[in-house]
């Protein structure tokens, strides 16, 4: 279940409290007096058998003596009541509850019986151990915290009950109020998942904030924050960042907190805004309410103190901002109106007596500048002129908080001369912040929010078939499986690769010292120079045991180095762990980087890609970025960027850039394999060669999981459902054949040949409303999908590779329902194209776990409702709409 009965929670008519007290100082007593004094203009209902009234209201002795069934009921009694509680609410109707009490855990079986009873009869379960539930909106307050929530726009979702009730106390002293605030406890039942999906499409939230110990379901996560990004801001506090955090965090909430580089990867994934503590909580939301996310941080200072500009410009260039470089002519506009002394540069220090007309003048011609994208105004308090006087001519010409379109924020240093100043330009709808700091913080909030959000809408520019011999790595894997290993000697990983098109050197495996003379014999035939290698089974770190000689130009040298690690390994002790010897050719490339490419998986996220400068000090360097699986071009590109050892790949002095193309592929063909093959549990490719002729894996480790050798691809383990492409068919419709497969984001390129072959009538049945044109934006949300919970099929005509027609649906969270729709080109209309394709999209709801398919349809759209018709729809006149219908396919 996801957001199944949650509006009873998120928008209840009535409330019972089980539990309810007059004891002072009990939870009970604690709860009831919120919720009478809250202003909840529903029904309430206390029930405690010890009580006839509490709080001028008739108390009942249990949930079935209520007169009417209460949307939500909030328990405050011990644990050991609590599964029988539920089982009580599910048989009188409730569906929706909220469980304050805490110590509801494993060891006493009470939180699977509670689950158990819920279960039985479809009741949601918010908590337990949590502060309660908070809905300003309707004035309800089913909580103990110490004061009530003012109403907002803000949702909160916050696994700590304290960290809620500090929130409120904070936002009630700064005048901010809240649609939705959840305490989700231990979340047993309901999850973060769960409320983004509800909070998402709530009209009333325009910002979602969140406090994060963690993560339960990775996939319903992401598929829900994805979700809820594409329409408004999601900003979030994830403690941990430090394994003593992450430990605190894992025995505070009994849950797996997530390596704090992988949750980072998945927050960035999802377009989440991550910030570090409760006031840039705040800050962010104020800041993403105020203004629309920027493509570009420049930014131009205006100041009447030059100390104040510098240590802006520290802070803005520590936070990847930029200072704007103001053009020639604004410049020189500047010199018209300002001192003879003042800065001639940016930050435009305006000089120390500015009263309020050469602030307007100065901020006006920087504002003009196209060069600029974020005006900061600064002030310094002095005795030459009044910082009041000063907020008072901004607050006159600034509207909405823009001057010229372009974001103004405004720093008023100091306390007690800037208060009065601060409060004109608060009421002007000025965005005033505290410090320079602060101020970088707002412009660096704005770039990362464009960034985060264009991650989602960024096509691929090219979609390269990676070429695969899924047979040859498949026999690898099930070999080493056979013998009960769990890990991959380095030929057999370097042959896994080499099957997914990952270059490797030529190698030879042998037995005994004896045989590496042969073998090397051999290789230098085509090569300068071998390596020796020490082959074990169990000893997978070679370079620990000295068992990498490297520069062998000789077989005679060759069968030194192996009996010289022989040798090494008998004197630690472990040579009875020598299977043998690997000699492998010796790539010389001087002017190649080493990478690493390596896969890890996390105890929440599932596998995870890894990349970063490799070599034996790569713990030492430290310089990786993680990736959420799957990855496509643009994030393999963007791992990349954000490595530094990148600056390195694009080539410097007389170095040639590597061939980026290759690292890509080769991060892809990782990501391929690891969909494939789910019994893969991590992978570590060190050093990974590039330079300008491509790349080549000179070591390789790959461990498997013998316990999940029975799981069918594509990987379930993933956080990102992959592309589903095993959904790809051939079919002949008319005379015509066609290739059926999944949507890609790359298909926008094939819409507007496409819509030009669609008749507008043609266009308006389709989206039941008058349409002629879909804008960019559009194009871009219909091809880019969350595999997870929507789908849409294209057909492509085998000849030409045109787009001929799309089936889609979109699920509801809970994803029992979808709604369809369908669009054939129409010149290709009446040859069996669109019944084939809804007919796959039929199969593909099933087998994905569906219980229902709907549409709306014209009712005029007779060919539509036949076809609906003939696969078995149901068509239904729709309620005071008479010229539509609703097809209905029961699956």
């Amino acid at each position: 279940m996801t957001i199944r009965h949650l509006d009873h929670a998120f928008s209840p008519r009535s409330v019972a409290l089980i539990g309810a007290s007059q004891r002072p100082g009990s939870l009970g007593a604690l709860v009831l007096s919120n919720i009478v004094s809250g202003g909840f203009a529903g029904a309430i209902f206390p029930v405690n058998p010890k009580y006839r009234d509490l709080s001028g209201r008739a108390c009942f002795s249990r949930v079935a003596d209520l007169p009417q069934v209460p949307d939500l009921c909030v328990i405050a009694t011990p644990a050991p009541t609590i599964p029988g509680l539920i089982e009580e609410i599910g048989r009188f109707g409730g569906r929706a509850v909220v469980v304050i009490t805490a110590g509801v855990g494993n060891e006493d079986q009470l939180r699977q019986r509670m689950l158990e009873a819920a279960g039985r009869h479809g009741v949601r379960i918010i908590g337990p151990n949590t502060i309660g539930l908070l809905a300003p909106l309707v004035g309800l307050n089913a909580s103990f915290t110490h004061i009530p929530a003012r109403a907002g726009s803000l949702a909160l979702l916050s696994q700590s009950g304290a960290i809620v009730s500090s929130i409120i106390d904070w936002a009630e002293s700064e005048g901010i109020g809240f649609s939705q605030i959840i305490s989700l406890g231990d979340m047993a039942d309901v999850d973060v998942g769960d409320c983004l999906n509800m909070l998402a499409t709530d009209p009333k939230t325009s910002a979602i904030l969140m406090y994060l110990e963690s993560i339960s379901n990775a996939r319903k996560f992401m598929s829900a924050a994805r979700a809820a990004v594409r329409l408004k801001p999601v900003i979030a506090i994830k403690p941990g960042r430090h394994e003593q955090a992450a430990r605190a965090a894992q025995t505070h909430t009994g849950a797996l907190a997530g390596a704090d580089a992988v949750v980072d990867a998945a927050l960035r994934r999802a377009g989440i805004i991550r910030v570090n503590d409760l006031e840039d909580l705040f800050s962010a939301a104020e800041i993403t309410a105020r203004f629309k996310p920027l493509e570009r941080g420049r930014v131009a200072i205006v100041t009447n103190g030059g100390g104040a500009g510098v240590l802006a410009v520290d802070h803005l260039i520590d936070r990847g901002c930029e200072l704007a470089e103001l053009a020639p002519q604004t410049l020189a506009a500047l010199d018209a109106v300002l001192p003879p002394n003042w800065s001639h540069a940016n930050p435009v220090d305006i000089i120390g007596d500015a009263p309020p007309e050469r602030y307007l003048a100065a901020m006006h011609l920087v504002a003009d500048d196209p060069g600029v994208d974020v005006v900061l105004v600064m002030n310094c308090p002095t005795a030459l002129a009044s910082p009041s006087a000063a907020a008072q001519g901004l607050a006159d010409v600034v509207e909405k908080g823009l001057i010229n379109g372009k974001p103004v924020l405004a720093t008023w240093l100091g306390q007690f001369a800037a208060t009065e100043a601060r409060r004109l330009l608060n009421s002007a709808g000025i965005a005033s912040v505290d410090t320079p700091a602060k101020a970088a913080d707002a412009v660096s909030i704005l770039t990362r929010w464009r960034r985060l959000t264009s991650r989602l809408q960024r096509v691929p520019t090219t979609h390269e078939t990676i070429h695969v011999d899924r047979i040859t790595a498949s026999a690898v894997l099930a070999g080493a499986a056979g013998e009960g290993r769990t890990m991959l000697t380095e030929p057999e990983a370097k042959d896994v690769l080499s099957a997914y098109g990952i270059a490797v050197p030529r190698t030879l495996t042998v037995a005994s010292v004896d045989a590496v003379e042969a073998a090397a014999v051999d290789l230098l035939a085509g090569s300068a120079r071998v390596a020796v290698k020490m082959l074990s089974a169990t000893l997978t770190h070679k370079s620990d045991f000295g068992g990498v000689v490297l520069d062998l130009d000789s077989a005679q040298a060759a069968r030194a180095a192996a009996q010289a690690i022989h040798d090494r390994l008998a004197a630690t002790g472990v040579a009875a762990a020598l299977d043998g010897f690997t000699v492998q050719q010796m790539i010389i490339r001087p002017t190649a980087q080493e990478l690493l490419i390596g896969v890890t998986t996390d105890q929440v996220f599932g596998a995870v890609l890894m990349f970063g400068a490799g070599g034996v000090s790569v713990e030492v360097v430290r310089d990786t970025t993680m990736e959420l699986l799957p990855v496509d071009d643009v994030l393999a590109d963007d791992m990349i960027d954000r490595t530094r050892i990148s600056a390195l790949l694009a080539g410097y002095r007389n170095q040639p850039s590597a061939d980026r193309g290759a690292i890509v592929l080769a991060l892809k063909a990782i990501s391929q394999l690891l969909i494939d093959f789910p019994q893969i549990v991590a992978i570590d490719i060190n050093p990974l060669l590039a330079d300008a002729d491509g790349v080549i894996a000179l070591d390789a480790r790959i461990e498997i999981d013998l316990q999940r050798l029975d799981i069918a691809a594509p990987n379930p383990a993933l956080s990102i459902r992959p592309y589903p492409g095993e959904w790809s068919k051939q079919l002949e419709a008319g005379t015509g054949l066609f290739d059926i497969r999944p949507i890609r984001p790359l298909d926008v390129e094939l819409y507007p040949r496409f819509l030009d072959s669609v008749t507008v009538d043609d266009l308006r049945l389709r989206f039941l409303v008058p349409t002629s044109d879909l804008s960019p934006e559009t194009l871009i949300r219909l091809t880019q999908l969350d595999y997870d919970r929507d789908i849409a099929f294209v057909a492509l005509s085998r000849a030409e590779g045109e787009l001929a027609g799309i089936v889609r649906y979109a699920a509801d969270p809970d994803a029992k329902r979808a709604e369809f729709g369908l669009l054939v080109r129409s010149d290709l209309q009446g040859m069996g194209l669109g019944k084939a394709l809804l007919r796959h999209l039929i199969a593909y709801a099933r087998a994905r776990g569906l219980a229902e398919l709907t549409g709306i349809v014209l009712h005029e759209n007779a060919r539509m409702v036949a076809l609906c018709r003939d696969l078995g729809f149901t068509i239904a006149a729709l309620p005071g709409d008479p010229g539509r219908v609703e097809a209905r396919l029961a699956l």
